[in-house]
């Protein structure tokens, strides 16, 4: 265990281009690929790295996520020191709610001083990947860095959303330029960029300093570490990057940022192939989360073409399929499928019930959302759109939780 070591997972997002999913939870705290969410990766990693001192910062829409760790996540010892805990706004330090992702570290560090951690590992909550930090954090003290920030290539068009570095031979950062307009190419390749994962390792002493530093500035700093903190830094201290290593133990590597609703749909999607991009079944790296005291998966009715089945879907606990069929699909825990009805390309959300006859395809569902008999959802772009659900450029119907059917009539048009 790394005992002197403590993460901090951000976990305060909006997410506001993935909404409706967020209208009522955090980014870190939507669901995914049925049981999990997002939020349970970075964990999981800490988790599976002996990583076991984690604060959570939390900030907007947090009581779903605060009460998912509470029951998902309570597994740690406080006697051995270990603890996952969830720190909300306090306003100790500030008057303000977070200015940006270093002053969120500002102003817990009197929390954080308690830990008295030799390096402070800084997470992002809300992406989806596998990776072993212990690694990272062993290369951090060999290199006797000052930061050492997580990196991998991605497409030079879609570095804009990303801090880009500059490497040289030994991988020190030369230059870092938080979502350039026009990202700098990588000498060997330069149709790729080499782009910031937002997965930090300080020395803990050294961002003390630099952490006051900026919060003394009044103007001109937007208190965060790929505008402010990382740039000031190049030139006048030890800074490294490492290269991303994939523990999904895939040919390629899978890091996701599933922020808005077309990629949360296809990273989705993704789990449902025969050969999933993302290996979920690796009982060398668990996904930990919260299983809820559900009955298994149910299939009945085997009669002419009243037959619950599913094909290439995940179907979790709780799940009943009674009559319908399901192509292609997530169904999260306590979905019911009635008779007659098909689901196609979709994901339900927890506790969704489809009525007999309705037709859903490419949509997403959030929670206890009721799909009235005979409703088509996902089949005509103007009536979805009619009716007040979002869809979006790839043309995926999103129902917001709990949303009202009924309304819509029997044929929900």
């Amino acid at each position: 265990m790394l005992r002197d070591v403590l993460a901090i997972v951000l976990a305060g997002g909006r997410g506001t281009r993935l909404e409706p999913l967020t209208r009522d939870r955090a980014k870190p705290a939507v669901p995914f690929g049925g049981i999990y969410r997002i939020v349970d990766f970075a964990l999981s990693n800490c988790i599976n790295s002996d990583i076991r001192k984690i604060l959570v910062l939390t900030q907007y829409k947090a009581v779903s996520l605060a009460r998912h760790i509470d029951q998902g996540w309570r597994f740690l010892t406080r006697e051995l020191d270990e603890y996952i805990e969830v720190i909300p706004p306090q306003q100790r330090i500030a008057e303000h709610w977070y200015q940006g992702t270093a002053d969120a570290i500002y102003q817990n560090v009197y929390t954080i001083e308690k830990a008295r951690p030799r390096e402070t590992l800084i997470l992002a909550g809300d992406h989806i990947y596998k990776m072993d930090y212990a690694a990272m954090i062993r290369s951090h003290r060999d290199r006797g860095a000052d930061l050492t920030i997580a990196c991998l290539p991605v497409p030079r068009m879609q570095a804009c959303d990303f801090g880009v570095m500059q490497v040289d031979g030994d991988d020190r950062v030369l230059g870092f330029q938080e979502k350039p307009k026009e990202p700098r190419g990588m000498p060997d390749n330069p149709d790729l960029a080499l782009a910031s994962m937002g997965i930090y390792v300080f020395s803990t002493n050294l961002m003390y300093e630099l952490l006051f530093e900026d919060a003394a500035k009044k103007d001109g700093s937007k208190h965060d570490f790929g505008k402010d903190i990382i740039p000031a830094m190049l030139g006048n201290a030890n800074v490294f990057a490492y290269p991303f290593r994939d523990e999904n133990r895939k040919q390629a590597a899978y890091w996701r940022d599933v922020g808005t609703l077309d990629a949360y749909y296809q990273a989705s999607m993704d789990l449902i192939q025969v050969d999933p991009v993302l290996n979920l079944y690796d009982r060398d790296w668990p996904i930990h989360t919260y299983q809820p005291p559900m009955p298994p998966p149910k299939f009945v009715h085997a009669e002419g073409d009243r037959r619950g089945a599913a094909y290439n879907s995940i179907v979790c606990q709780g799940a009943i399929i009674s009559g319908g069929q399901v192509h292609r699909s997530i169904l999260s825990p306590g979905v019911r499928i009635n008779s007659f009805a098909l689901v196609e390309d979709s994901i339900l959300l927890d506790g969704v019930e489809v009525g007999r006859h309705a037709r859903i395809q490419r949509a997403i569902l959030d929670k206890d959302v009721k799909v009235p008999a005979g409703t088509s959802i996902g089949w005509d772009r103007e009536a979805d759109l009619a009716r007040g659900f979002s869809v979006t450029d790839e043309g995926i119907t999103v129902v917001a939780k709990g949303e009202d059917l009924e309304r819509f009539g029997s044929h929900g048009s």
